[in-house]
């Protein structure tokens, strides 16, 4: 049987599909026939732009002795984690239970019914340093398949049986604000003020603490808070975790000070950054965070942009087999490129060394290769070489062009060029929250565009989402995260644009989650609908990993639907979701930083806005730039003319006792009571001016 990858869309697959192991994509057939051969599976999971990953396929899976004995003993599969994250995340829970450990690529060796009996992550060809090599395990497991099949079974058993412990999740009372400052504690305490983020290497940018540090130093009034949120945003602005050729982020740090980076740059980290880049700006006003914003849309619009709006994927860490190789430089590089007075300028301000400005990771030693990185602000370097600031921008802007067009040359890392649905949907939320604080239409039309790829290519003919599309094929039934994410995306372009037709699919796509998705006995969201494929168990997980789970995502869906709807119901919903969760929130709050910020909504200020009048009166846009630029606590708005009156009226029932006025009226409600209408800017003022801050 040869390999069947080719037969694949996705581009991790396709990178497979010329080993000599003869893998099959997850279908039945390959559990058929190792259920007729009696062998067991060999499970291999990963994503197209996984350093480690390409390692592991180049020495052993591209390797025709360690091919013929993996089919040999057993029927092999490959799955892309990010095409199908139910089953990523089903046997990743299985390799911590088994390892204590987890990561990419993940190895597991299961018997044709899907029951693991043996799980690791990388496992080199041969073996090294107490790490068994493929060379000797594949052998072991095959003899251990024909002569201890009972061991086997009995391995697979309690596996099975603590695999089934990690479903049955206790419920409690929904957690209070003691749980919010408990997370704020703990992140205190893993703080770096030195060098920003938490804990020691390698660092991760981990944006949705930072956004809930951000929320709770408004909300708890503690600037300590803030700053430990805006202190990170700065050091990793300045830091090699930043592309500061050709803009976006990286994927974590390797070290403490934001300087080497593992490489790849993934959609969804450039999505939850422009969050906080934004939300850092509108709090502190820093306008590196804003340039900050507009960078990562520039990357984003030019390498991760389909030419209909939809967004790629990611890029991967390594271009000519290299991990860095695309954006490292030589210090002789600099000085062929550029005249004498800026290489000296670049090589200063970038902080190059001939030796090089790292270590490679590998070998320890310094190869001559550097990343740029600024050690201080602009501002800061210009006064220090008795420049003005704007000269030394423009100079500094020069020369970064001049390196990325060179830069351009190069061998350009793999475009993992899928289109998922849940990232897009979190790319979309990023642009629309993002262009309406810094009032740049700009942003909000890419929002706009890659909704427009979403709703026709991913939505299918009954309305339901799809996970994957490439090369004009939508595959891979939508899972809880694809729901959530569009649904938190439909919401922020809701709010950015003021159309209805944002809420509108919102609720209907959030309707159909809660029908689909919802554990209806004890609160909270599976991660795969009813009728869909099992596996060993439907999973629900609150944990915020490299993104917000799709569970507290959710959570704030229904706050906000909630409060622009006037359906309690989602808001009830919400609160069973906390009571679901409750005994891992008391245990890891701060692993979970996501949906305390929906907690935080709940339990502080926060206020519904409707604005009525014709859309087009200056009034009126201008009652609405006031709240958005001055309003101190979260709140949701609808804006009500004669031309909308019945759609909202029949999404929103409350709205009908508002008037749809000749003129402008804004009608401010919070903590559930409301004031009466105001119909100017002044008035609005006095009225925010009256409204008490958050947290007291």
């Amino acid at each position: 049987m040869a390999n069947q990858l080719n037969r694949e869309k996705s581009p991790y697959l396709l990178q497979h599909a010329d080993n000599p192991v003869e893998w099959y994509g997850w279908n039945q057939k390959p559990f058929d026939r190792a259920a007729a051969e009696d062998k067991p599976i060999f499970l291999s999971i990963g994503y197209a732009t996984c350093h480690w990953c390409h390692v592991m396929a180049h020495e052993s899976f591209e390797d025709p002795e360690i091919a013929r004995l993996m089919n040999e003993t057993f029927i092999n599969i490959k799955v892309d984690r990010e095409e199908r994250p139910d089953i990523d995340n089903t046997y990743m829970t299985i390799c911590q239970m088994m390892t204590g450990q987890g990561g990419w690529p993940l190895t597991i060796i299961m018997t044709p019914d899907k029951l693991p009996f043996y799980a690791a992550t990388y496992i080199p060809k041969s073996a090294r340093f107490n790490r068994i090599g493929m060379r000797e395990l594949v052998p072991r497991i095959g003899e251990s398949w024909k002569k201890d099949r009972e061991g086997i079974l009995e391995t697979a058993g309690r596996v099975q049986a603590g695999f089934r412990q990690t479903l049955d999740l206790p419920t409690g009372s929904t957690p209070g604000p003691e749980i919010i400052k408990e997370a704020r504690r703990r992140l205190g305490q893993r703080f770096d003020p030195e060098h920003g983020g938490f804990g020691a290497n390698p660092k991760f940018p981990s944006p949705h603490n930072l956004l809930f540090l951000l929320q709770y130093s408004q909300s708890y009034r503690d600037e300590k808070a803030e700053q430990m949120a805006l202190i990170t945003l700065e050091k990793m602005r300045l830091g090699g975790i930043c592309d500061q050729i050709g803009f976006g982020f990286h994927r974590y740090s390797t070290d403490e000070k934001w300087l080497l980076p593992h490489f790849e740059k993934m959609l969804y980290d450039q999505a939850m950054l422009m969050l906080a880049y934004a939300e850092g700006w509108r709090q502190s006003g820093d306008p590196l965070f804003r340039e900050t914003v507009l960078e990562i849309a520039a990357y984003v619009d030019e390498q991760l942009t389909s030419s209909e709006g939809g967004f790629f994927s990611a890029e991967d860490a390594d271009s000519e087999g290299e991990e860095g190789k695309f954006y490292v430089w030589k210090t002789q590089e600099i000085e062929a490129l550029l005249e004498p007075e800026d290489a000296a300028l670049a090589l200063d301000i970038y902080n190059f060394l001939e030796e090089g400005n790292f270590r490679d990771e590998a070998t320890g030693e310094k190869m001559g290769n550097n990343i740029p990185w600024l050690q201080h602000r602009i501002e800061e370097l210009a006064a220090g070489r008795n420049l003005a600031e704007e000269e030394l921008k423009q100079r500094m802007e020069r020369i970064r062009s001049l390196l990325k067009d060179e830069r351009s040359g190069r061998v350009r890392p793999l475009l993992d060029d899928k289109v998922l649905t849940d990232w897009n949907g979190l790319m979309i939320a990023a642009l629309s929250r993002a262009g309406l604080l810094l009032e740049d239409p700009s942003l909000i039309r890419m929002a706009e565009r890659a909704w427009k790829f979403i709703s026709k290519h991913l939505i299918d003919e009954n309305g339901h989402l799809l996970h994957r599309y490439r090369e004009g094929e939508a595959a891979v039934t939508g899972m809880a995260d694809d729901y959530a994410c569009l649904i938190w995306g439909l919401i922020e372009l809701s709010q950015a644009t003021l159309d209805i037709h944002y809420i509108e699919k919102a609720v209907e796509l959030n309707a159909f989650f809660i029908e689909q998705f919802l554990d209806h006995e004890r609160g909270g969201f599976y991660q795969t609908a009813t009728g869909s494929e099992k596996i060993l168990g439907r999973q629900k997980e609150i944990y915020d990993g490299a993104a917000p789970s799709f569970n507290s995502i959710a959570a704030m869906n229904l706050i906000r639907l909630s409060r622009l709807t006037g359906d309690t119901t989602l808001e009830e919903e919400s609160d069973r979701l906390f009571q679901a969760f409750s005994a891992f929130l008391e245990e890891s709050p701060d692993s979970a930083t996501h949906a305390l910020q929906a907690l935080m909504m709940t339990q502080r200020p926060s206020a519904e806005i409707i604005v009525s009048g014709p859309p087009d009166d200056p009034e009126v846009r201008s009652l609405i730039r006031t709240v958005r630029q001055e309003m101190r606590e979260p709140f949701v708005l609808l804006q009500k003319s004669g031309i909308n009156a019945e759609r909202l009226a029949e999404m929103a029932p409350y709205t009908t006792g508002y008037p749809a006025e000749e003129s402008a009226a804004l009608y401010l409600c919070r903590q559930f009571r409301c004031e009466a209408p105001v119909h100017t800017v002044e008035a609005l003022r006095e009225l925010l001016d009256a409204t008490p801050a958050p947290g007291l």
